[in-house]
């Protein structure tokens, strides 16, 4: 028999999807590991999707997606970043799963080596696996509110590393980047001449602090940035993300995209042109909803004696069971999942550094974040 490729093996299993699928198949339970939210998709952008099947807009499009979406996502992310982005540059991707994957393919070759956080979003290891390429964790400290340390940062790069991978807001930690530690870990990748791989699905969820691209701090063209439509537009299962690339990317982009997915599904890429160009109220809702739903978390949380890191953004809240969990994060959710009929997302499927620590997603409803903290043991 032919053997699979041995890298394929080394790619991490899912703890979260662990603890997910035990608790589907656990009558009652209510599931708070999983970031799907829970608000519907808005009917301006469904319709979009619709009236593209129904005038039979379901050919292929160019490689980098419909023009009319990578003009009005470089339109805003120009506003964003407070200088020009070209829609050349802006090529459109299956979700942000496929962004990350294009992002590394581009970057890594098998061998070498890319910074990412820890606790960090489990797919930045598993793409570099699925690469050949290996993934090194810098840790975030608990002390430091789980920010980047350029210092730590700069102390794992090795002859092998090519690339630096920030994520802001960040999944799970909630937390955002400021100004001054992002131009200090710009700095770091200049010295190494790394490219900067920056995760900002997020981007549009942060609460009362400003989200600062690294893209707008970039000097010399190292900088690519990773969008997704799902989180920020309730839009996970049409798969729309976007990749901003580099000048010196877009001699090669398309045989990469082609070799991959050939184009993004037609309809979702014009749901994802009336989401951006259409109202913006739903999204001003989910900012303010999972802000309210972080304050009722957090809460509720503290009344039972756990502390919880505060979130500037996102839709997660990154809660310390240490003195719960005894060591063994994962196998207190899958607990939990058994005895109380809560699942949490264990830590520890975001790296070492997040043993201790549970990730409770704000997409649930309300009326099930308060039932189901309110089984979790005090």
């Amino acid at each position: 028999m032919p053997r699979l490729a041995p890298h394929a093996a080394t790619i991490p299993g899912s703890q979260i999807r662990l603890v997910t699928e035990r608790a589907w198949r656990t009558p009652g339970a209510v599931v708070l590991s999983v970031g799907e939210p829970s608000a519907p998709t808005a009917p301006h952008v469904l319709a979009a999707a619709a009236d593209a099947l129904a005038r039979d807009d379901t050919g292929y499009t160019p490689n980098a997606g419909i023009r009319p979406l990578r003009e009005a996502l470089a339109a805003d992310l120009s506003s964003s970043h407070g200088r020009p982005v070209e829609a050349d540059r802006v090529w459109i991707t299956a979700g942000g799963a496929q962004a990350l994957h294009l992002g590394l393919t581009l970057t890594l070759s098998p061998g070498d080596e890319v910074l990412v956080p820890d606790p960090g979003y489990p797919p930045f290891a598993m793409t570099a696996h699925l690469l050949d390429a290996r993934p090194v964790r810098y840790r975030l400290d608990p002390g430091d509110g789980f920010l980047p340390d350029p210092a730590v940062v700069e102390a794992a790069v090795t002859s092998r590393t090519r690339v630096l991978l920030l994520n802001s807001p960040s999944n799970p930690l909630g937390t955002v980047l400021p100004a001054d530690r992002t131009a200090a870990l710009l700095d770091v990748a200049r010295r190494h001449d790394l490219w900067v791989l920056s995760d900002e699905c997020y981007a549009r969820l942060t609460f009362d602090v400003p989200h600062v691209p690294p893209a707008a701090l970039d000097e010399d063209d190292r900088v690519l940035t990773l969008h997704s439509f799902s989180k920020t537009y309730g839009m996970t299962g049409m798969r729309v993300g976007a990749l901003v690339v580099p000048a010196t990317a877009l001699p090669v982009l398309g045989s990469v995209q082609e070799s991959v997915v050939s184009c993004v599904n037609t309809p979702a890429q014009h749901a994802a042109l009336a989401a951006l160009t259409g109202p913006q109220d739903g999204v001003e809702e989910a900012r303010a909803t999972y802000r309210r739903l972080r304050d009722v978390v957090t809460g509720v949380l503290a009344s039972g004696g756990i502390r919880a890191l505060p979130a500037a953004g996102g839709m997660y809240v990154w809660a310390d069971v240490g003195d719960r969990a005894g060591g063994d994060v994962l196998g207190w959710c899958l607990r939990l999942v058994d005895e109380h009929g809560v699942a949490l997302a264990p830590g520890t499927a975001f790296g070492s550094g997040g043993e201790g620590w549970v990730r409770i997603s704000l997409g649930a409803s309300e009326a099930d974040l308060l039932t189901g903290l309110g089984r979790v043991p005090r």
